[in-house]
């Protein structure tokens, strides 16, 4: 999960080409015990290790709320092979660091098992302040997210955006879920890390703005009423970095595979870039009621890709393969202009096929255990 940090991530923004925003990625990932499964309080000694790597940079490397998570924020990225190389090399470093520990690097949205007292909460007067203000939801924090940073030339542009996104965002959700596992039980849902991060203030899919000085006056108002202590506090599905020049989508799980984490960084950049066109050229945001966006981001997080999706545009029930292949048909133009469409659109088509995480997740625990299960994650988040 996200407890309330900015870090920076691909929000360390450069100057895009001209038509090709800058993107970086954050993931966050748990330390499991290779034989239970359960989270281990580790992150000290494995990034203590993982700092030694020549190739690692100590500002890559970051705490989050438990001491059994640890969180990577790549470089600023111009194209998906450095957000790829990048992932590699840090998933690399911190699975060695972990193994080294006596314990395994998990790239999955929820703890699939959970000690029988709260997990410790890195001792840091933030995380403790949080701990107080939040409660049990500290308890409950074995979340973990992936979180893509898309530059945008201004906050006016940056709202426009936000505004533009919302309807997508189940969309995403259901492609990344990767989260049924949880205290031991399957949940029924595909994220349940949606579900769980949803109970957190200020969260879910984000209201619609009238421009960027309403953004600045709404939070402004959450601040002065003590709601959020700062703006990392603001745990929308989507936001404007606080800090650097960059659209953040945070509603989709972290990723098992690397490369799937980098399929999800693609299209969230030709999201981006294909609703900027659309707020250049006049066109309306979409006109879907928060209740019709907040039932389909429910849906989107039972059910993933099993079943039906709820289109973008309309709001209505389609088979989840139509509204991902209108999805992409959609994007095609743009994939293709900003050079992503390889690493993109095969990586779309073989999790239609295969499924996601939390399909691939089900599938692996009804057939090898939990033993398996444990495996299969430790295997697939180090994988290169």
């Amino acid at each position: 999960m996200d407890a309330g940090t900015d870090t920076p991530g691909g929000g360390r923004s450069t100057p895009a080409t001209e038509g090709r925003p800058t993107v970086g990625v954050e993931e966050e990932y748990l330390l499991l015990d290779p034989e239970s499964g359960l989270p281990v309080p580790r992150v000290d000694a494995v990034r203590g290790i993982a700092g030694l790597h020549p190739a690692v940079h100590h500002d890559e490397l970051q705490n989050e709320l438990l001491q059994a998570q640890v969180e990577v924020a790549t470089p600023v990225c111009q194209d998906l092979d450095e957000v790829g190389g990048h992932l590699l090399r840090l998933r690399h470093a911190l699975a060695t660091a972990a193994e080294a520990s006596g314990c395994r690097l998990a790239a999955c949205g929820t703890a699939p098992y959970a000690p029988s007292v709260p997990p410790e909460i890195v001792d840091a007067p933030r995380y403790h302040r949080i701990r107080r203000t939040v409660s049990r939801l500290a308890d409950e924090a074995m979340i973990n997210g992936m979180h893509v940073h898309v530059a945008v030339p201004d906050p006016q542009t940056g709202v426009a955006v936000l505004n533009r996104l919302r309807p997508w965002l189940p969309v995403l959700t259901a492609l990344s879920a990767n989260s049924p596992i949880w205290y031991g039980t399957d949940t029924g849902y595909a994220s349940w890390r949606t579900v769980v991060f949803g109970r957190w203030p200020i969260s879910g899919i984000p209201p619609r703005f009238a421009d960027a000085e309403d953004y600045e006056r709404r939070i402004d108002h959450l601040l002065e009423a003590k709601l959020i202590r700062d703006r990392g506090q603001l745990y929308w599905q989507a936001r404007l970095s606080a800090k650097f020049p960059t659209v953040e989508l945070r509603s989709m799980d972290v990723q098992l595979r690397a490369d799937e984490a980098v399929m999800l960084a693609g299209l969230v950049r030709a999201l981006v870039v294909s609703v900027t066109r659309d707020a250049a050229a006049g066109r309306p945001p979409d006109t879907r009621t928060p209740e019709s966006l907040e039932g389909a981001a429910w849906h989107a997080a039972r059910y993933g890709l099993d079943g039906t999706l709820h289109e973008p545009a309309t709001g209505l029930s389609r088979p989840a393969g139509e509204v991902v292949g209108a999805m992409l048909e959609r994007l095609g133009p743009v994939l293709e202009a900003l050079g992503d469409t390889r690493a993109v659109a095969p990586l779309v088509h073989r999790l239609l096929a295969e499924g996601n995480g939390a399909e691939r997740q089900r599938r692996h625990l009804a057939e090898h255990g939990r033993a398996g299960l444990i495996a299969l994650i430790a295997a697939e988040s180090a994988a290169s």
